[in-house]
């Protein structure tokens, strides 16, 4: 199966030929994950304040995709678990898979060492709700805070290791988030605002 097969459930449950500490960490896959840009109308990103990081770190919702789910919508999914958010229009979908490897001081502590990293596909979606629909308080919540930043900033405040997709997103999705700044320079604050 080459690395970025997606995985059965059996493999997934550990029970996969040889277990997961018999592989070498670089001969281990990639954990198939969707990622989800949420664009307000002036084209800034939402980023979440993750609750498991001692040093401040924000990131974009993201998760993985279930066996048989398809990215789409295990993004959506995701960003319904992660902010309550289900008011959305699907505005593009990366073109590639995204890759990050783990550190090694984390490769046999996050998903019970199965996976050397994520691949993921990333959508941008724009968010058609207003701020207070968004609920990051359930019941496997993920973020401390929230807020809107601008998308080139996202890259800065992300751990090291995710720094290269997140700027490899926010170009893919640049023209996307420069037609949401345009307009909302053209046409002012949405009422909703």
């Amino acid at each position: 199966m080459p690395a970025c097969a997606p995985r059965n459930a059996e493999e997934d449950a550990g029970e996969g030929a040889g277990g997961p500490g018999t592989r070498s960490p670089n001969d281990l896959p990639w954990r198939r994950g969707a990622g989800i840009m949420l664009l307000n109308d002036r084209g800034e990103a939402f980023a979440g304040r993750r609750k498991d990081s001692v040093a401040p770190a924000w990131q974009m919702p993201q998760g993985g995709i279930g066996p048989g789910e398809a990215p789409r919508a295990a993004a959506l999914r995701e960003l319904a678990e992660e902010t309550g958010v289900t008011q959305v229009e699907i505005l593009g979908e990366s073109a590639r898979w995204h890759r990050y490897d783990l550190p090694p001081d984390l490769r046999g502590r996050v998903w019970k060492g199965r996976y050397r990293g994520q691949e993921q596909k990333w959508f941008a979606m724009r968010f058609l709700g207003r701020d207070d629909d968004i609920d990051i308080g359930g019941p496997d919540a993920e973020f401390s805070s929230w807020r809107w930043v601008p998308p080139a900033v996202l890259a800065a405040e992300i751990v090291p290791f995710k720094r290269a997709v997140y700027e490899a997103v926010a170009a893919e999705f640049a023209p996307i988030i420069e037609s949401l700044t345009r307009r909302a320079r053209r046409d002012g604050p949405p009422a909703s605002a």
